[in-house]
C-alpha cells in the first residue's frame, strides 16, 4: 500500500518498535557506558533517568505532531511548517549530517570488530563490503528493511536481557565471584567514594555521553510516512520504546555497578565481557563480538534509512535537490540511498588513511546534532500548539502530557546540554564544529534555497509521484 507521496506503508508496529530500540541501543551501551561511569560513578544512574525523562518528552512532542500529520520528512517538515522554512532546512540537513557522522563511526567500528576474527584482513575491505550490502538492502522494499532491523535489534535486546539476568545471578548466588573474593551487592553503589564520588561536576560531564547513547530514537518519527496505521502504531511505539530503553540502560548499569566496584568497570574492556567472564564463559569476547557486530550493522542500516527519508521529504519541499524525491517501483527513494552509500564510502577512505582517535570528536559532533534535532522537535510542537485553536488542541489524538511545563523543562535541558558541550575541554571542539555547521546551513539557505523557492507556493506540486 502506498501513501500519497509514493512511499509504501509496509512498516508494522513490531518493525517500528525494534527500529527505535536498535537505533538507540548500540555502542553507547556496550562500550560508551563505561566512560560515563568513570565520569559520574554510580550517580550516572541519575544522569540516565534525567536524560531519559527529557527524551520521553521529545518523543511525545514528536508523536503529537506525527499522529496529527504523518508525513515523510517528519520533524524537518514540522519545523518548516511551525517554525519557518529556515528552521526546517537546518534541522533536516543537520539530521542527515548526524546520520552520516554516526554511520562513519559505525562502519569503522564494524571494521574493528571484524578484525577480532580476521586480523590479517585490511579493515577497509570489511567496510566496503558492508556499505555495498546495506546499500543494496535499502533499495529493496521497506518491509525487507524492517524485517532485518527487527531481527538484528532482537539479538541486541536478547544480549542485554541475558546480561541483566546473568548479573542478577552473580549478585544473588555469587556465581563466578567466589574465586576472586570480590564482594557483590548494592553497597558497591556507595562504598567506593560515595554515590557521587566525582561531585556534581562529574555528573554533569557524563550527560554528553549519556545523551549520545539515546540518540537515534527519533527515527520513530521518520517511519510515520511508511507506517501501516500511523494513528494506532506510532502512539504504541512512542509510549513503549523510551521506557524500555531507559529500563535497559538503568538496569544494566545498576547490575554492573553492584557486581563490580565502579572504578574497575571498563578497565578490562567492555563491561559486558566482564559479566560473562565472571560466569566462567570462556568465549565471552566472541559472544560480545557477535552482538556488537549486529549492533553496528543495525545502526548503519537505520542511519541510511533515516537520512534517506529525511532528504526525500525535504526534496518534496524544495529544500534538497529534486532528484532525492524520485521513488523506485518498490516505493524506495533510491537516489538518497545511493548518496548515503557514497557518503559512507568516505568511511572506507578514513579507515585507510587516518588514526582511530578522530572518532572521539565524531561522537561529540553527533551529540551536538542529536540535541539540535531534539530541540527543534520540542520547539516545533510548541509552534504547532500556538497555531491551533482550543477546539483543535482538544481534538488531538495523542497529546503531550503535562503541557506546557514538561515541554518547557525538556527545552531547558537541551539548552543545558549545549552548555555542557561548551564547558568541558574534551567536547568544546564539537560545539565549535556544530556552530560552524549551522552557520554554513543558514548561509546556504539564504544564498540558494530561499531565492529558488520564493513565489513558489509548493515545491511538491512540481514533483511527480
Amino acid at each position: 500500500m502506498k501513501d500519497q507521496t509514493g512511499l509504501q506503508r509496509g512498516l508494522s508496529a513490531r518493525h517500528i518498535r525494534f527500529m527505535a530500540l536498535g537505533s538507540a541501543i548500540g555502542t553507547g551501551l556496550f562500550y560508551g557506558s563505561a566512560s560515563a561511569i568513570q565520569m559520574a560513578g554510580p550517580a550516572v544512574l541519575l544522569a540516565y533517568l534525567i536524560a531519559g525523562a527529557a527524551v520521553y518528552m521529545v518523543m511525545r512532542a514528536l508523536g503529537e505532531m506525527a499522529v496529527h500529520n504523518p508525513v515523510s520528512g517528519s520533524f524537518g517538515h514540522y519545523a518548516s511548517s511551525y517554525l519557518g522554512p529556515l528552521a526546517g532546512f537546518v534541522t533536516g540537513w543537520t539530521y542527515a549530517f548526524e546520520m552520516i557522522i554516526v554511520g562513519l563511526a559505525d562502519v569503522t567500528a564494524f571494521g574493528i570488530y571484524m578484525g577480532f576474527w580476521f586480523p590479517e584482513v585490511p579493515r577497509w575491505i570489511w567496510v566496503l563490503s558492508l556499505v555495498f550490502f546495506l546499500g543494496g538492502l535499502n533499495l529493496c522494499s521497506v518491509k525487507v528493511f524492517g524485517e532485518l532491523e527487527f531481527w538484528l535489534s532482537l539479538l541486541k535486546v536478547g544480549a542485554i536481557v541475558a546480561m541483566i539476568l546473568a548479573g542478577l545471578g552473580i549478585m544473588v548466588y555469587g556465581f563466578g565471584i567466589a574465586d576472586t573474593g570480590a564482594a557483590t551487592g548494592i553497597h558497591n553503589l556507595w562504598e567506593h567514594g560515595g554515590f557521587m564520588p566525582n561531585g556534581i561536576s562529574g555528573l554533569i560531564a557524563s550527560f554528553a555521553v549519556v545523551v549520545f547513547a539515546f540518540g537515534g530514537i527519533e527515527i520513530i518519527g521518520i517511519t510515520a510516512g511508511e507506517a501501516k496505521d500511523p494513528q494506532r502504531v506510532l502512539p504504541k511505539a512512542i509510549n513503549a520504546v523510551p521506557v524500555r530503553i531507559l529500563l535497559f540502560y538503568v538496569l544494566t548499569l545498576f547490575v554492573l555497578m553492584a557486581i563490580f566496584p565502579w572504578p574497575q568497570i571498563g578497565s578490562k574492556g567492555s563491561p559486558f565481557v566482564q559479566i560473562f567472564d565472571s560466569l566462567g564463559i570462556s568465549s565471552a569476547a566472541t559472544i560480545l563480538n557477535i552482538v556488537v557486530i549486529s549492533a553496528a550493522v543495525s545502526a548503519i542500516n537505520s542511519d541510511i534509512f533515516g537520512a534517506g527519508r529525511m532528504l526525500y521529504g525535504m526534496a518534496r519541499q524544495g529544500q534538497a535537490p529534486a532528484g532525492f524525491a524520485k521513488v523506485s517501483r518498490h516505493g524506495v527513494p533510491w537516489m538518497t540511498v545511493v548518496v548515503m552509500g557514497v557518503a559512507l564510502l568516505i568511511g572506507v577512505l578514513l579507515n585507510y588513511l587516518i588514526p582511530e582517535n578522530v572518532f572521539l570528536l565524531i561522537a561529540s559532533i553527533a551529540t551536538f546534532a542529536t540535541v539540535w534535532v531534539w530541540l527543534m522537535i520540542l520547539l516545533a510542537q510548541v509552534g504547532m500548539r500556538r497555531s491551533m485553536s482550543a477546539d483543535e488542541v482538544a481534538a488531538l489524538k495523542f497529546q503531550v502530557p503535562l503541557w506546557p511545563a514538561a515541554p518547557a523543562a525538556a527545552i531547558a535541558f537541551m539548552l543545558f546540554i549545549f552548555g555542557v558541550l561548551g564547558y568541558f575541554p574534551d567536547t568544546q571542539a564539537a560545539l565549535g564544529v556544530g556552530a560552524v555547521w549551522i552557520l554554513l546551513l543558514v548561509a546556504a539557505y539564504w544564498l540558494w534555497v530561499r531565492p529558488k523557492n520564493q513565489g513558489v507556493p509548493s515545491a511538491v506540486a512540481n514533483l511527480a509521484d
